[in-house]
């Protein structure tokens, strides 16, 4: 994180948000570089862990990966998606647990942590609470300013949370589309009009 003094206080001017979308079978991350208001994507990736693997050691490589990607980026702060409640117990007892190492690899760095609810962060990306992932992977490339983004929906999970880390932290509105209006739906109708070319 680099640093200006103004009236004797140094003030950030460059931080690194890690997104982070837990899993035990594949783990979703961005990193950003947030410069101001500006955000630019440095790397975003899906880890995937070998199936046959013991829940036990796909922990220990969940540690190990988030540890890694911390050490090559050195996150000031971490973003990571909470976990939703669905009917099936085992899943969001391995899906915590795997939230909660990735946590500790980040708090063992001594970096901030926030949560947010999945809803959470696709309103924030789309306007929309209940956008599909297709949805908010297209508003990215707009937001991001980039031509393509990985395959993967985890990584672009990842890197909504971040986004949407960078949102509320600096107090940004979501950008509005051309049209103007604030409503999800129509937001999404009218990037759709105007970028034919990054929807398949």
């Amino acid at each position: 994180m680099k640093t200006i003094k103004s009236t004797g206080v140094a003030l950030p001017t460059e931080r690194i948000i890690l997104g982070i979308d837990p899993g035990t079978t594949v783990m979703g991350f961005g990193v950003l570089l947030e410069e101001g208001l500006k955000v630019t994507l440095l790397e975003a990736g899906a880890i995937r862990f070998p199936a046959q693997d013991d829940h036990t050691l796909k922990l220990r490589a969940i540690f190990r990966q988030t540890t890694a990607i911390i050490e090559k980026h050195h996150p000031d702060e971490l973003a990571i998606e909470a976990q939703f409640f669905g009917k099936n117990v085992q899943s969001m007892l391995k899906l915590g647990r795997a939230q909660g190492v990735a946590i500790a690899a980040a708090l063992q760095h001594d970096i901030a942590i926030t949560e947010y609810a999945p809803k959470r962060v696709k309103q924030s990306i789309t306007g929309n609470g209940n956008a599909t992932k297709e949805q908010v992977a297209a508003m990215l490339l707009s937001i991001l300013g980039v031509k393509e983004l990985p395959d993967s929906t985890d990584a672009t999970d990842a890197l909504a949370v971040a986004v949407c880390h960078h949102f509320s932290r600096n107090s940004i509105a979501r950008p509005k589309a051309k049209s103007g209006t604030s409503r999800g739906s129509s937001d999404w109708g009218s990037f759709v009009r105007n970028n034919p070319e990054r929807i398949k």
